[in-house]
């Protein structure tokens, strides 16, 4: 019985969907003023029904105009229902669901837009009220008393329980789709984030590989152009690395680039691999064919990296050295590796002034060194020498953490 009056009041919402409020509210008051009073007119075989025509028939075709009320006001509703029809009963009405058709409505409709607390509160009382009053009033008398006290209880119960239902399935509906709109906000700001940090990458990748080789380009240029006369075979010797310096800046720019189309295009997959520390003796060679004089030295035993802390690694010396090219005055730097136990140290440091190299901090270069490291779970720091010059140490861990492994993972 309450899945079918679940069903009606399924069927019930999408016809009020469909249609304009009124015409849908009007319709249901029609149908109950008809069961209301359908129901006034019914009673026992052998008993005397009530005069026709009292007031007490007039209030419930007026309780069924109330229940327009029933979306604003479902408190009200119900306890003006529930007075007019404990008064028609205590008037010897018989108590049949036709009569209790206003009552029901209004439970149904508590149920569907109050609390828990609230219908249990109503329906209790309601119950309450009207057992005693049908049992009091007698308009049964044909019934035992068992059936007397179960039927109000039974007839009350189904609207409260299928609005209880409903509400439920309301409440569940709701909730699903709070969290459907939460996972696509979530996946569109993981999206963007994620865009975000894509474009924080590749721009560092272009940095460093722009900056570099520009920087490097420039040194071998102007070291030529004033060798040109005195030396012209050293001269001829630094226009034959600046061609090599252009020519490597064009791969790593090639390989950098490629990356964004690697999905679309299957040759990108030839692309040259990214530079790590097994490329340095390559980059220092550059730097000392532009007359920067640089010297590296390790301490403890050399161990593998990570893809990410490799290319990071490399990336941070091959920075630091081109701030040293472009910002200092020094004709020299050091870098030193120190592999600890858990992590390795890069130093790279220049003997220039004091002022030297400092400029670089405000620019892009130290700021996307502090990305680098932090990426790969390390830490960075940069600034001026007390004995004169610059500085960079990194630490990087040896063995990635399970974020900079999340962040290495395409």
């Amino acid at each position: 019985m309450s899945k079918g009056l679940e069903r009606f009041a399924e069927r019930f919402e999408q016809y009020a969907e469909r249609f304009p409020r009124i015409v849908i509210d009007g319709l249901m008051v029609l149908a109950l003023i008809g069961c209301a009073s359908l129901g006034a007119a019914l009673s026992l075989p052998g008993s005397v029904p009530p005069d026709p025509g009292k007031p007490t028939e007039v209030l419930l075709g007026l309780t069924c105009l109330v229940l327009l009320k029933y979306r604003t006001h479902p408190r009200t509703v119900t306890t003006v229902a529930a007075l007019v029809t404990v008064t028609a009963v205590a008037h010897g009405y018989l108590l049949t669901p036709l009569l209790l058709a206003p009552l029901l409505a209004a439970l149904y409709w508590l149920a569907v837009l109050c609390d828990r607390r609230t219908v249990r509160v109503y329906g209790a009382v309601i119950g309450v009220a009207m057992v005693v009053t049908n049992v009091i009033a007698d308009s049964e008398s044909g019934l035992s008393l068992l059936l007397q006290v179960i039927g109000p209880i039974f007839w009350l119960a189904l609207p409260v329980a299928a609005g209880t239902s409903t509400r439920l399935r309301r409440d569940y509906v709701e909730a699903v789709q709070a969290r459907a709109e939460h996972a696509e906000r979530t996946r569109e700001e993981e999206a963007r984030l994620r865009v975000a940090e894509e474009r924080m990458r590749i721009a560092r990748e272009l940095h460093d590989v722009v900056a570099h080789h520009l920087a490097l380009a420039n040194a071998q240029a102007g070291t030529a152009a004033h060798l040109a006369r005195s030396h012209p075979e050293q001269s001829e010797k630094l226009l034959n690395d600046l061609t090599g310096t252009t020519s490597s800046a064009l791969r790593e720019l090639k390989a950098t680039l490629g990356l964004l189309r690697q999905d679309d295009h299957p040759e990108g997959q030839d692309l040259e691999p990214a530079p790590g520390l097994a490329r340095l003796p390559e980059l220092i060679s550059s730097y000392r064919s532009a007359g920067l004089d640089v010297t590296v030295t390790t301490e403890g035993e050399p161990r593998p990296l990570s893809p990410g802390a490799d290319l990071t690694a490399y990336r941070i010396v091959q920075e630091a050295l081109t701030n040293v090219a472009k910002h200092s005055a020094a004709h020299s730097a050091h870098v030193r590796f120190t592999y600890a136990d858990v992590r390795l140290l890069i130093n790279v440091s220049n003997d220039g002034p004091a002022a030297t190299t400092v400029g670089a901090s405000g620019g892009f270069g130290l700021m996307g060194m502090r990305e680098r490291a932090h990426s790969a779970g390390g830490e960075l720091r940069a600034g001026p020498r007390p004995e004169g010059g610059f500085e960079v140490t990194t630490a990087l861990p040896l063995q990635p953490s399970a974020a900079a492994m999340e962040r290495e993972t395409p």
